[in-house]
This record gives C-alpha cells, sequence and structure tokens, in this order.
C-alpha cells in the first residue's frame, strides 16, 4: 500500500476507531453502577399501597463522609445534617413515584453474614405546596432507608425505606428517627450490576 493509500486507510479507520472506543466507555459506565428496583409496600395508614422504587448507586461514600455526617450531627443536628448532605457530591439516585426523583448524598454497605445492608440517606425535596403553605412537614427534610441482601436466598432481601423523616435526640439522649406518616417496607428486590469500593 502506497503512503497515499495508507493516509486514505488511516483517515477511513479513524472515525471508526473513535467510535468503537466510544461505545466501549460507554459500556464500562454504564456497568459501573447498581441498581436496586424494589415494590414498597404501605404501612398502618399507608396499608395496602404499593408503589416502585429504584435506587441507582454510581459509587459509595466514604469514611470520611460518614464522620463528616456524624461530625454534623453532633453540632447541629437534623438540620446540621441535612446541610452536611447538601454539600455532598452525588453518589446514586433515588426513583419514587410521584416525583422526578432525587440525588443520594450518603450511600454505604456494610458485609453481614448473609450479604449486606446498604444504608442511605438524602435530603427530601420540599413539595411547592408544603413551602407555599409553611406546613409542619417541611421539618421532615431527609429520606433515608435500609436494604438487607441475602446473597444466598435473594427471596429473604428485604429493607424499609423512610420518605419522610427527621434524626433526633430523644429526651433519653439517643438517636432517635422521627417520621411523617409511616416507613414502608421493601420487598421484592432485584440487584443488577455492581459498584467497586
Amino acid at each position: 500500500m502506497n503512503s497515499q493509500g495508507l493516509k486514505l486507510f488511516r483517515n477511513w479507520l479513524s472515525p471508526i476507531f473513535a467510535v468503537a472506543l466510544a461505545v466501549s466507555v460507554l459500556a464500562v459506565c454504564a456497568v459501573a453502577q447498581e441498581t436496586i428496583d424494589a415494590t414498597a409496600m404501605g404501612t398502618s395508614t399507608q396499608l395496602g399501597k404499593n408503589v416502585n422504587v429504584k435506587i441507582i448507586i454510581t459509587s459509595w461514600s466514604t469514611k470520611e463522609d460518614e464522620k463528616a455526617l456524624s461530625d454534623a450531627f453532633k453540632t447541629g443536628q437534623n438540620q446540621g445534617l441535612v446541610n452536611a448532605l447538601q454539600k455532598m457530591k452525588s453518589v446514586g439516585r433515588i426513583q419514587i413515584p410521584g416525583t422526578l426523583g432525587y440525588d443520594l448524598a450518603f450511600v454505604a454497605a456494610v458485609p453481614t453474614p448473609t450479604g449486606r445492608t446498604i444504608r442511605f440517606v438524602t435530603n427530601r425535596k420540599i413539595a411547592f405546596q408544603e413551602a407555599y403553605r409553611n406546613t409542619q412537614s417541611q421539618a421532615y427534610n431527609l429520606t433515608a432507608g435500609q436494604i438487607n441482601i441475602v446473597d444466598q436466598d435473594k427471596d429473604k432481601s428485604a429493607g424499609v425505606l423512610y420518605p419522610a423523616a427527621q434524626l433526633v435526640i430523644n429526651k433519653d439522649g439517643e438517636l432517635e428517627i422521627q417520621l411523617r406518616k409511616n416507613p414502608w417496607k421493601l420487598n421484592n428486590i432485584i440487584v443488577r450490576g455492581s459498584v467497586e469500593k
């Protein structure tokens, strides 16, 4: 092949190589996330209501993040925690019907004898009507949850979602989650993909 032919070949190959490289990068990025689908079942006054919840984890929060949240709560309690969460970069997303979904500020996985427990917390998006009417519900400005994943028997995986919560120190000096309405049970959990720690 002469130099002219070689140049034409390279010019022709270059866009194909660029597309192949882009597809490879996108494939790697698509795999580098963990998606958890679950059915949230209402309890107490919300009994009988079921909604689908999707949690997308793109990275895990660090020990430094955990310490920052702990320190923020010690100094400013619930509002201190909210302020610290607001400054954290997104590590995932939660999608709940009736909302556009929102970023997750903190997600951690803790190994258990049967698999692992995933815990998450983020600031809850305050609805326009809540802000406009200045309702008491605005005090419950966190969304949190926990999912226990059982590796050997996926049907035993379960969790709980606190759509609107606040953390307080009770009269006994213990950390307590206070809820607006009730927790939702998470069942039918399906986990796809993985994120390396």
